[in-house]
């Protein structure tokens, strides 16, 4: 595992990597009850973190109107649900 960072410092792909670190050791289950708390406290955060990034993302995204002759129109926002 990485070493712990603070998680608002993480990139999306870092974030990811290392939930899925965490997912994996929890998986094995070759850690103790204290270390799999934690590490399951940690993948929560991580899960929020990612969750964040990932609407933040979608808000920035535009679609692009073309018109008639192919070129782009203009830009609106990707209706997000």
């Amino acid at each position: 595992m990485s070493q712990p960072e603070t998680v608002a410092s993480l990139s999306f792909e870092a974030a990811m990597r290392e939930l899925e670190e965490i997912v994996g050791a929890l998986e094995k289950g070759n850690v103790d009850l204290d270390k799999s708390i934690a590490l399951y406290e940690r993948g929560e955060i991580l899960k929020k973190h990612c969750d964040a990034l990932l609407k933040s993302a979608e808000a920035r995204i535009e679609k692009i109107v073309q018109g008639a002759d192919g070129a782009a129109k203009s830009v609106a926002p990707l209706d997000v649900e």
